[in-house]
């Protein structure tokens, strides 16, 4: 797993019950999960030194040389953009589009928005998922301080770049609502993550699994701000917790 910021460590460390370990001056933390009741998964989480999409890929690359895991997940917060979605609901991506490839003309800017899809095998367990806890899911859990609500899971495409957006009017959310009305969210970091686990097959031989869970922590408007980040990382963390199971079976 891949965090960025410290309110979505803490909650992959709770939710997965995972233990800090250091690896020369790298920070992972560690665990293993009893999916099934017959065997525990092992576990491996780090976070980023920064946001966006280049320190993404080195954390990718972290993982990959000291852990080498089969699947990874890109697990915290987002922005809705979106009717759909609402604060706390969580979107869940075997799909990314990184936007920010573009060309700069005299009067406009041409985007060339470039789509990356998870391997086959990722798409197949997030469906199996939604076709066992329904589309959109309903979950409710409670958090580490005794508080529950209910919110929603959704099956959708991830918009990436390297821009914080707080504006609904943005140009690039209309670039992306044209591009595909199925993206309900958008972050800094899914294009580098789908873009390295592309790169890296050309020396492996194989496709590396990826998905990206995304707890909706604000309508990327103008009133943006950090108040629902802590609810929105817990509720993306528990629902890896709870994907786990469908992801497990990518490692048999």
């Amino acid at each position: 797993m891949i965090t960025i910021i410290g309110v979505e460590t803490n909650a992959v460390r709770v939710a997965l019950g995972l233990r800090p370990e250091r690896v020369g001056g790298l920070s992972f933390d560690l665990g293993e999960v009893d999916v099934d009741g017959d065997r525990p998964v092992r576990v491996v989480a780090t976070r980023t030194l920064a946001q966006g999409q280049r320190s993404t890929v080195m954390a990718f690359d972290h993982l990959r040389r000291h852990y080498d895991p089969k699947i990874i997940a890109l697990v915290g917060i987002g922005g809705g953009i979106n009717r759909k979605v609402a604060v706390g609901d969580v979107v869940v991506a075997t799909r990314v589009v990184y936007y920010d490839l573009r060309k700069e003309l005299p009067l406009h800017t041409q985007r060339r928005g470039e789509e990356k899809e998870a391997p086959a095998a990722v798409g197949h367990a997030a469906n199996a998922f939604f076709t066992d806890h329904g589309e959109p899911a309903r979950c409710t859990v409670t958090d580490p301080g005794g508080t529950s609500r209910t919110h929603q899971v959704f099956g959708g495409l991830i918009g990436s770049g390297d821009a914080v957006i707080a504006d609904h009017g943005s140009e690039i959310v209309s670039y992306l609502a044209g591009f595909n009305d199925k993206i309900l969210a958008v972050d800094m970091e899914a294009g580098g993550l789908s873009q390295a686990c592309h790169e890296q097959s050309a020396t492996s031989g194989l496709l590396q699994g990826w998905v990206v869970i995304r707890g909706i922590s604000d309508d990327a408007g103008a009133d943006k701000n950090d108040d629902h980040q802590a609810v929105a990382a817990w509720h993306a963390a528990t629902t890896l917790r709870r994907m786990l199971p469908y992801l497990i079976t990518l490692d048999t």
